[in-house]
């Protein structure tokens, strides 16, 4: 059987601005690790697991030889954060749209695992998730 270690996930996301972006997401209560944060990337603490690095779009371009994603048009993926509330769940998303972000999908309430979404200033969708803890047991 193989080894478990541990792994931290950083995601990297361009964004066209920087300040707005760092500003957005501190408004749904993110932190930033300063050591990883200047004038091109700021790293978004999700856990002390998780990280999303939020790089300016000339900066991101270094990383990749092909087009960015037109987010106003295409999904470049969904981003799901976890809550421990429902009550969480729509605190986040209320928050999201009141600074500037959109909604993205209806609420949707599975019974054991309930879920609502948004898209960012940078149109990544965000879909922000309780799940039943009981239910996840198993």
């Amino acid at each position: 059987m193989a080894e478990k270690r541990s792994r931290k996930l950083f995601v990297n996301l361009a964004v066209r601005d920087l300040k707005k972006s760092m500003n957005f997401f501190t408004k749904l209560g993110f932190e930033f690790n300063p050591k990883l944060t200047d004038d091109k990337a700021a790293c978004m603490i999700i856990s002390e697991e998780a990280f999303v690095m939020l790089l300016g779009e000339p900066f991101f371009r270094t990383f990749t030889k092909q087009e960015l994603c037109d987010t106003t048009k295409h999904t470049e993926g969904l981003f799901a954060l976890s809550c421990d509330s429902r009550a969480e769940v729509d605190e986040m998303v209320k928050k999201a749209v009141a600074a500037g972000g959109k909604h993205a999908m209806d609420a949707q309430d599975h019974g054991f695992m309930y879920g609502w979404s948004f898209y960012d200033l940078d149109g990544h969708h965000w879909e922000v998730l309780w799940m039943d803890p009981k239910f996840a047991q198993q």
